[in-house]
């Protein structure tokens, strides 16, 4: 890491103009009651002294209820202990945010600077602290930076392959307290949306707290005296204590707009504001309203019962569409309202026929086009969304939704109405003109063509709408089973060839923006259930998997990287429009309906989330695009 003590005069005046954009004027604070004791007592700092120099300030509010009051508790359920991430995901609170129309701002960050996606300078916002009061500077920056994403025994890999272009990393440079930067030999396009993520790459560490973990800056002995659970070197103990994504450590100080307050195993976990958060709202007072969130551990099962008979504020996790009915009943005596926000998935279920199945004559008509389009044209999308979804949903390819500026009508429709007859001409056309006693097509070994569908999720929705298509296909001569497996099987056989079809959920990403990667959307990662061997050979740069041999499969690879290498959004937006077209042109995977309802329970008390929203992991942390540090009690 190079330092630097000042900037070129030009440069500086470049930055601080860009600087000077992004920062807002800041209201007259108004500390939360909660925390007048403290401040009476002289433990606690008044709320002037613990804001940020230019905080942020909150202008607009997702439900419409305006600026709220302080106070109050917030109560949810969870159904494990590590879902305490859950509050991170929540928070929202990144050194760069989407806001709930997608547009990417500076969060934590008081502006940022992009020199052609080759650099980005960073600015911190002054006088911002950490939940102990401790300042939050690029010092936290170069204790990640040197001390863990470099430091051979807590990152034996390196660096994150996003912060490495061609496989270099990058020249970090602190210019001050305020001021880093980051730069690379040519653009990287996945560091500014990284830093955006449901998971983000997190930059910084409270450095102050995490040296006293570090062999670097103290003595393995003395940092011994921490150890649990037979843990028996530093790196062990530093890794169980430095839980920022996790919130499971209630010592580690955060810049989340609540602190962790109760030290795991428990049933209950208590989360108290942070008296430094840097977000106000426009009248002055210092966010968050809630003065605590509580996550209450309750079974899974049990979620929706205590959810409707009103034991959550607010309830979002662990609820599905089959519950809305029993919580509008529940709703009339508990006082609780039920929302129903679009769930963001590109398919609620998708099918992928392996292109890498190691069975001759499945792989040969699972890479040929005019087979992924019968199947597709054999769907009664129409069907399924009125029988399994009550007509809530939106029959659709596995694509994006019509929420992101990228889609195209066409993308969700392509291959996608209702034609059997079609379907009947294609798969005559490849030749499956024989059939068995069934009805059922003969393979051209003289196989009945019998399609073994396997799955990890054996949900009511997923059951349902797979008897559907099982109908569906059968009256075209195809003739679908399914086969249940645990998670591990389920990646083992797709990796392997062995599972020639599978059903799993529809793309993550559903409503991308142009600075998004499309990589999901081409054979880059071995999560890709359609061609986990070309994503495998990608993802391990050729050490395992086996190369992309289908010359439209090969085309979306060129497009990728056509992407990664646009110096413009104009650049970026054709990669990805062509892209999405290949896409739903070639049928890669088949889709049944998305924009499936999700509901959330919201107590009559509580004020300010959006009746309609988007729930989604990434772009969104489900409730988190709509800033609950803004969520308020109206009791």
């Amino acid at each position: 890491m190079r330092r630097r003590a000042f900037l070129a005069t030009t440069m500086l005046s470049a930055l601080w103009q860009d600087f000077a954009e992004a920062s807002e004027p800041c209201a007259s604070p108004i500390e939360a009651p909660s925390l007048a004791q403290r401040i009476r007592a002289g433990t606690l700092p008044p709320v002037d002294q613990r804001l940020p120099t230019q905080p942020l300030v909150v202008r607009e509010f997702a439900g419409k209820d305006g600026p709220g009051r302080c106070g109050g508790d917030c109560n949810m359920l969870i159904a494990e202990a590590r879902d305490t991430r859950l509050m991170t995901i929540y928070a929202n609170t990144r050194l760069i945010v989407y806001d709930w129309h997608f547009k990417l701002r500076p969060d934590i960050l008081e502006s940022y600077h992009d020199d052609g996606g080759r650099a980005f300078t960073l600015k911190l916002r002054a006088g911002h602290r950490w939940s102990d009061g401790h300042p939050f500077t690029t010092e936290d920056f170069r204790y990640y930076w040197e001390d863990i994403a470099n430091n051979s025994e807590l990152s034996p890999e390196g660096p994150p392959v996003v912060l490495l272009v061609d496989g270099r990393p990058p020249d970090v440079e602190i210019f001050d307290e305020q001021t880093i930067r980051y730069s690379w030999h040519r653009p990287n396009p996945y560091f500014i949306s990284s830093q955006a993520q449901a998971a983000a790459l997190w930059l910084f560490r409270p450095a102050h707290y995490l040296k006293l973990f570090h062999a670097r800056y103290t003595s393995p002995t003395e940092i011994s005296r921490h150890a649990e659970g037979g843990e028996r070197s530093w790196v062990e103990i530093h890794r169980r204590l430095d839980s920022i994504y996790y919130d499971s450590n209630p010592d580690l100080p955060t810049l989340n707009p609540w602190r962790l307050a109760t030290r795991p195993p428990a049933q209950r976990f208590v989360f108290e504001r942070n008296p430094f958060y840097h977000r106000i709202d426009e009248q002055g007072h210092q966010l968050p309203y809630f003065d605590r969130v509580l996550f209450t551990q309750v079974a899974p099962a049990l979620v929706p019962a205590k959810a409707g008979l009103g034991e959550a504020d607010l309830q979002c996790r662990y609820l599905s569409l089959r519950d809305y009915t029993f919580l509008r009943q529940g709703g009339k005596t508990s006082g609780i309202d039920v929302f129903l926000w679009q769930e963001g998935s590109g398919s609620q279920l998708a099918l992928y026929p392996n292109l890498n199945a190691k069975d001759d004559v499945w792989r040969k008509l699972n890479r040929d086009a005019r087979f992924r389009r019968a199947l597709s044209l054999a769907i009664d999308r129409d069907e399924i969304n009125q029988v399994v979804f009550l007509g809530l949903a939106r029959p659709s390819n596995n694509t994006i939704m019509p929420l992101s500026a990228l889609f195209k009508p066409q993308y969700a429709t392509r291959w996608a109405a209702h034609d059997p007859a079609g379907a009947n001409r294609l798969l005559d056309a490849l030749g499956l003109k024989e059939r068995d006693d069934e009805g059922i097509r003969l393979l051209p070994d003289g196989r009945s063509a019998i399609v073994v569908v396997e799955q990890t999720n054996a949900s009511t929705e997923d059951v349902d709408s797979l008897s559907l298509i099982s109908a569906h296909w059968k009256r075209v001569g195809i003739k679908l089973l399914t086969k249940q497996q645990s998670v591990a099987n389920f990646r083992a056989r797709v990796v392997s060839g062995d599972a020639c079809m599978t059903a799993y959920a529809g793309v993550v990403t559903a409503a991308p923006t142009v600075e998004m990667s499309p990589k999901e959307f081409a054979p880059t990662m071995l999560g890709g259930l359609q061609w986990p061997r070309w994503g495998l050979y990608v993802e391990s740069r050729g050490a395992q998997g086996e190369p992309c041999d289908l010359p439209e499969a090969c085309r979306l690879l060129d497009l990728v990287h056509a992407w990664e290498a646009a110096g413009s959004n104009a650049a970026r937006r054709d990669a990805w429009d062509r892209i999405l077209e290949i896409n739903a042109e070639q049928a890669f995977s088949i889709g049944t309906v998305n924009g499936v309802s999700h509901p959330i329970v919201v107590s009559a008390k509580v004020r300010n989330v959006p009746k309609a929203g988007y729930y989604a992991w990434d772009p969104g942390g489900y409730i988190g695009l709509y800033q609950p540090d803004t969520f308020w009690r109206a009791d």
